[in-house]
């Protein structure tokens, strides 16, 4: 990730959370996620017209986004500054399952990233330093993976504060 080269952590939970909460924000749905030298393109479908989900509810969509180191960081900045306050009655789909994906990926440190989302599942695939090579990998995440991750974030989130005293 272009924007945190020479940090001692790449942060994709935060960066996925946040970018996350912006697609549910814009209400897309069948998302696909592509690393660039100077971002991210996501493409989904959004539905214009109506609060619900379905084609039939409203007129679906096809966007596609560019969204530039300097938007991925104001959407941290955002999210930071929403934390704590009261919840906003929308769905925070993809700000959750993203989330947990990206603390997942973190634990792997990939040079870059492309996934794809069909109904709550997601099909990854990462660049990763190998033996004296780049190599890439697949990884599934099944909607029951996704969910168990999300039942356990809390739990992981107390084990990474500082002892207070």
């Amino acid at each position: 990730m272009r924007i945190y080269e020479g940090s001692p952590r790449q942060d994709w939970e935060e960066v996925l959370r946040s970018v996350g909460a912006y697609l549910d924000d814009r209400g897309m749905r069948g998302m696909i996620f592509i690393e660039t030298d100077t971002g991210f393109i996501v493409q989904g479908t959004s539905v214009e017209g109506s609060t619900g989900t379905g084609e039939s509810m409203g007129q679906a969509n096809r966007e596609t986004l560019t969204l530039h180191d300097d938007d991925v960081s104001r959407f941290m900045d955002e999210a930071v500054a929403r934390r704590g306050k009261t919840e906003d009655p929308g769905p925070h789909i993809y700000e959750q399952q993203l989330r947990v994906i990206g603390r997942y990926l973190d634990s792997l440190h990939p040079r870059d990233i492309f996934f794809f989302e069909v109904d709550g599942s997601y099909i990854a695939r990462i660049t990763i330093a190998g033996q004296g090579a780049l190599k890439q990998e697949l990884i599934e995440f099944t909607a029951e993976d996704i969910a168990d991750l999300i039942a356990k974030a809390p739990e992981l989130r107390r084990t990474n504060q500082p002892p207070q005293g």
